[in-house]
């Protein structure tokens, strides 16, 4: 109370300090009114809003020219978001003396921004720092904010004609209650949302739903032993939904205040959970952790020491024995001085999300992404801009393998009662490629075992590994595939040939999934393998570029089998005349021995054989069969 007092006094006594204005005399206030004011401020103080602008406009009801409940009503309204109501009533107290409390003018421009009427917030800020009366610490928070103004008209006006439109749409009663939700994770198929919900306003727990057609079955508690009277928090699943991994605070098992732990789901539900161990963890802050589409690396926020700020992103890849490497700072391009959390690596595995408050931005945290380049290194931040980045906190955000849709959690005007989760399309200029995927098993062409194997897929283009993924135990596999792009897909056993395959979507747009089940064939002699990416121009026998990540599997084919010998065929389809045609093909087949032997393979274990069009293995009469009769073959000839 005392305290109260103190603060009510102390506002009394400025408005006095301040009633130089010939056009607004604050003595000259009307004494109910200013009771009423009091009324207003006390309730605010107590965060009665509703109350507080109830007694601020009985005050000014009473006192129409009353100044000081315009500012007032105006800073209440901005304190709960309505952004509208606070800049209208800004504007009565301007328009009645527009020199009184000039520094007023700062939260005028923030609550403009607020509304995303960043130009009329610039030109506000601007005008106060014109002025001299103001206080340093003013000027020093303008200053903040009209960089932030600045930013923001600078974006909207290098991004005029994306014509993007903002439409969150909550996500409904089945996955939102009157408790919190937040951090939405989804797998690749769109169909699993898993996410945080805090019930009684203290535990964290797990809840998970099931899309059927495009509607949420009722989220439930996950099963088994996942959640517990602990808090679990900031989860991540993984694409093919069988890990999960999240953050824990403050358990007997852990490192610091909060580490990040892992489960897996069982016949029974998720497994019990496991510390990931003081590779990841320290004893300072890990979070929000956020898993690769292949399995292979771990994202996640740390106030370790030796960062750049007090919060930095890191990698951690998984090492063939399952553990887990020593963690890597994403470095310079990513992190700041500021804080850097909530890293969400995309299907596509290239297109990395996360929030930061030290790159420039609209005031306080926002989500920016960054693309891997054909390097392997992160691009330079991107803003995602106005309406997904606001003036306020931005984040908690995972976007699903269609590079279009969001899911994010908010606390918005039609939420079901704290944070909820809501769903809406990514901007076109920050979406993340589009992601198809690949599903099946590997196994045993003789046993028809399944096979556990390495599934590779390569950027022809570029040569870089977009994904390597370990099947499980039984050889069944999950890879993404990210569109605009051409890839050699390979699956590699020891004691078994390689398989191969190509998928090119540079210039298509697929519209469905892939579900291929792989035989891969033992090391005998007469097992044969068609090399889908090796590849020449037409009527030409030099290799080309893309045909690299080939040759070099068949380089490690023949050193990790040192005693096979192999025979490379050569196969043309049917059109042109029939002796240019043994010769190309023959030619061909010498290109890849060439190449073996140029990669130190013994030319005593390889040979080359040029058959034309003589053993076709389809129709000559379609482009598609004439596609598969080109083909250069290895066929193993000796052990």
């Amino acid at each position: 109370m005392k305290n109260r007092i103190l603060i009510l006094s102390t506002t009394l006594l400025s408005l006095f300090a301040l009633s130089t204005s010939a056009q607004y005399d604050v003595s000259r206030v009307n004494k109910k009114a200013i009771e009423s004011y009091n009324k207003g401020l006390e309730k605010a103080q107590e965060g009665k809003y509703n109350d507080a602008i109830e007694s601020l406009n009985e005050a000014i009801r009473r006192d129409a020219n009353y100044v000081d409940a315009y500012l007032s009503l105006a800073g209440v309204y901005g304190q709960i978001k309505n952004y509208e109501q606070s800049i209208f009533n800004y504007e009565k107290a301007f328009a009645i003396d527009s020199n009184y409390q000039s520094f007023t003018r700062l939260p005028y421009s923030i609550n403009l921004a607020g509304l995303g009427k960043f130009d009329k917030a610039l030109n506000a800020v601007t005008t106060l720092l014109s002025r001299k009366d103001i206080s340093e610490t003013t000027r020093k928070a303008a200053e903040y904010r009209r960089k932030t103004y600045q930013f923001a008209v600078d974006f909207a006006k290098a991004h005029e004609n994306e014509n993007y439109v903002f439409a969150p749409q909550n996500l409904g009663d089945s996955i939102n209650t009157s408790a919190s939700e937040y951090f939405p994770s989804i797998s690749i198929d769109g169909n699993k949302l898993i996410f945080t919900r805090l019930i009684g306003g203290r535990n964290e727990d797990f809840y998970g739903s099931i899309k059927t057609g495009n509607t949420w079955r009722k989220a439930v508690p996950l099963t088994g032993d996942i959640n517990t009277p602990e808090n679990e928090g900031a989860q991540n699943v993984s694409q093919d939904g069988t890990w999960l991994f999240f953050t824990g605070c403050h358990r007997p098992d852990g490192f610091g205040s909060c580490d990040i732990y892992m489960s897996y789901l069982t016949e029974n539900g998720w497994s019990q959970p496991f510390n990931l161990g003081n590779n990841i963890n320290t004893d300072q802050w890990e979070s929000q952790p956020s898993i690769s589409p292949d399995k292979r690396d771990l994202y996640f926020a740390s106030r370790r020491f030796g960062g750049y700020g007090g919060s930095d992103i890191y990698v951690s890849h998984r090492l063939p024995n399952g553990s887990w490497s020593k963690p890597e700072n994403l470095g310079p391009e990513i992190n700041t001085s500021g804080d850097e959390t909530e890293p969400f690596i995309h299907a596509d595995n290239q297109t990395l999300y996360f929030v930061s408050n030290g790159l420039p931005g609209y005031g306080d945290a926002d989500i920016f992404l960054s693309r891997k380049g054909n390097d392997g290194k992160w691009g330079k931040p991107e803003n995602l801009g106005y309406p997904i980045n606001t003036i306020n906190n931005d984040g908690t955000m995972v976007i699903a393998s269609d590079g279009v849709t969001t899911y994010f959690s908010s606390n918005r005007s039609d939420s079901k009662g704290g944070n909820d989760i809501y769903t809406f399309q990514m901007r076109p200029s920050m979406q993340p490629y589009k992601t198809l995927w690949i599903k099946g098993q590997v196994f045993d062409k003789k046993t028809n075992a399944g096979l556990p194997s390495t599934v590779e897929l390569i950027d022809l283009a570029s040569k870089q590994t977009i994904s390597n993924v370990q099947t499980d135990e039984t050889g069944n596999y999950l890879i993404t595939l990210p569109v605009g792009k051409d890839y050699a897909f390979n699956v590699n056993r020891r004691g078994y040939l390689f398989y191969s395959d190509n998928y090119s979507l540079k210039d298509k747009f697929p519209d469905s999934t892939y579900e291929k089940n792989i035989p891969l064939q033992p090391i005998e002699v007469n097992a044969s393998i068609v090399l889908k990416n090796i590849f020449f121009d037409f009527n030409k026998y030099d290799l080309k570029p893309e045909s690299q990540v080939e040759l070099d599997k068949m380089v490690q084919l023949m050193q990790d089998n040192p005693t096979i010998k192999v025979q490379i065929e050569g196969h043309t389809d049917n059109v042109g005349n029939a002796a240019d045609n043994m010769k190309l093909s023959e030619n061909r087949a010498k290109a890849v021995v060439n190449y073996l032997v140029s990669k130190n393979i013994s030319i005593t274990r390889l040979t080359a054989k040029g058959f034309g069009a003589t053993k076709p293995i389809a129709e000559n009469n379609t482009e598609e069969g004439r596609a598969q009769n080109r083909r250069t073959e290895l066929k193993v000839v000796g052990k």
